[in-house]
């Protein structure tokens, strides 16, 4: 048993896979804020736009180093994009009718952020300071299945498992490979016995045969499976590698998935009961300084700080403060009355933000366990569905959720424009092709368009080299006594290690050049 197969099986906390060695402590001393190293902020007033993670985190944060904080959030949740969907849960897109969450208790889904990577160790730092407890969250799962719709041949509009599919391209690719070594193709670069340990290599990688052939391993898994006595178990038959290059399955997106991703490397952590642990264990740490219901109409400076005019009540509000800690979204931001600079302006006209959606099925049973042996993990196609999702929690329980699309660009686009009982109509019909036991186990569904969400418009910053060089500077430096913190102001876009490391960043800034002021 390997260490990950151990941990998944026992559904380990983080303190546990600390406690185990299994995982690396993330050190305190490297979070501490350096700034001036004096806690001088008293009655400096600080307010902070937007009670996502980075205004969250940025309060907390100068609150411990003496100053005065408001954060204003338009929502009557905190949290932002870090939002746990279950019963109760209420949403009304941009244009569309309010949609009310019928999961029974117990059952959830991660509407946004999702996963904490093992190597995002500032994210693990606060769940840790917070007391928020964590398990593991299962991100690859060989047992999980791999659709095509289309292609030619033996595997057109045929599922299989994720297990199949890498052992047989890892095979033929290290059968190929030793059949040129035999020919001596790459004799120039190799010596003999450099070919002669290449192919014991190979033969092990591939699961080759002693004439250096594929012909199928148990790594793809049985047919029927060994058992006691004079049960061998028979192995299932690969499929034909002229056939995987005819079938489509050679598209990216089921070669080149997220279980590469350094950041998606096992293990990866969630917080026990929800994402949004998080944002409420932060959300405690600020009891009287968040304003709720509270949307941002205008942002001012003023000769000796900000000027702030949000609704409360039906009324418009004004709040003054030395300094503002901005983290709206940039969707959200440039609709704002502002004086901001004309490049922070240009920045958050110009910024792309990602098209994204979810689909929470709710499942009368959960089949994908009983009946297909899967714990955890994502189910990969070419439809517009793009990914299922298997909940890591709750194993071996009855009622289930699973998400039932997860996509992105112009599919996302696509699918948030539906109605919601299109989103629904769609995630039922293509993800019957991998479990056909979709219509006779589903009970609801709640589905999310991020582009069409208040106050988000979004589901993170993208950047490619051009708009990274040329508006992302921008956001970095203070306009006036105006900052910004949030993920689209990292190299940690839509990640929740992104929001965190901002508000540092920015709390780390604007303490030093108040130390400055009381130097002079």
């Amino acid at each position: 048993m390997t260490r990950r197969n151990f941990i998944e099986s026992t559904g380990a906390t983080y303190a546990t896979l600390l406690a185990w060695g299994l995982l690396k402590p993330a050190p305190a001393e490297a979070f501490d804020l350096p700034a001036n190293g004096l806690k001088d902020g008293k009655a400096r007033k600080v307010v902070i736009l937007g009670a996502g993670l980075a205004g969250l985190t940025t309060a907390y944060e100068l609150g411990k180093l003496g100053y005065d904080c408001t954060v204003l959030e338009a929502r009557s949740r905190s949290g932002g994009r870090v939002w746990t969907v279950r019963g109760g849960t209420k949403e009304t897109e941009v244009g569309g009718p309010e949609q009310v969450c019928k999961f029974v208790d117990g059952q959830y889904f991660n509407g946004g952020a999702a996963r904490i990577p093992h190597n995002h160790q500032l994210t693990l730092y606060y769940c840790r300071e917070l007391g928020v407890p964590l398990e593991v969250f299962n991100g690859g799962n060989e047992s999980a299945w791999l659709y095509n719709d289309g292609g030619t041949g033996a595997l057109a509009n045929k599922r299989m498992r994720v297990r199949e599919y890498h052992s047989d391209l890892r095979g033929y690719t290290s059968e190929l490979l030793a059949k040129a070594l035999d020919q001596s193709s790459l004799d120039q670069q190799l010596t003999k016995e450099d070919v002669e340990k290449l192919i014991d290599f190979l033969k092990n990688e591939g699961d080759l045969n002693t004439g250096k052939l594929y012909k199928g391993t148990n790594r793809r898994g049985y047919k029927n499976p060994p058992g006691a006595g004079a049960i061998p178990g028979d192995l299932t038959d690969p499929y034909g590698l002229t056939d995987y290059l005819r079938s489509g399955y050679m598209q990216p997106v089921f070669y080149n998935n997220g279980d590469y991703t350094f950041e998606q490397h096992a293990t990866l952590l969630q917080p026990v009961g929800g994402m949004d642990a998080i944002p409420k264990a932060l959300e405690k740490k600020l009891a009287g300084k968040i304003q709720f219901n509270a949307p941002v109409k205008e942002l001012r400076k003023t000769e000796n700080g900000v000027r702030v005019v949000y609704q409360k009540d039906g009324k418009p509000t004004e709040l003054t403060a030395e300094f503002c800690v901005c983290t709206l979204p940039l969707p959200v931001l440039k609709k704002i009355e502002s004086d901001l600079s004309p490049m922070v302006k240009r920045s958050a006209d110009f910024i792309p933000y990602m098209k994204t959606g979810k689909i929470g099925l709710q499942f009368k049973r959960r089949f994908w366990e009983e009946d297909d042996s899967i714990y955890g993990g994502i189910s990969r196609t070419n439809m517009d569905i793009n990914q299922i999702w298997y909940p890591s929690f709750g194993l071996l329980g009855q009622k289930g959720v699973l998400i039932g699309y997860y996509n992105f660009y112009s599919r996302a686009e696509a699918v948030g424009d539906m109605s919601l009982a299109g989103r629904e109509k769609l995630a039922l019909e293509q993800g019957y092709k991998i479990h056909p036991q979709y219509p006779q186990e589903f009970e609801n569904s709640f589905s999310l368009a991020w582009q069409k969400i208040p106050y988000n418009e979004g589901g993170w910053a993208v950047y490619d080299d051009t708009v990274r060089r040329k508006y992302y500077p921008a956001l970095l430096e203070p306009d006036g006594n105006i900052y910004f913190a949030g993920e689209h102001t990292t190299y940690l876009t839509a990640w929740m290690a992104g929001a965190f490391t901002s508000a540092r960043r920015v709390v780390d800034a604007l303490h030093a050049r108040v130390g400055e002021y009381t130097k002079k």
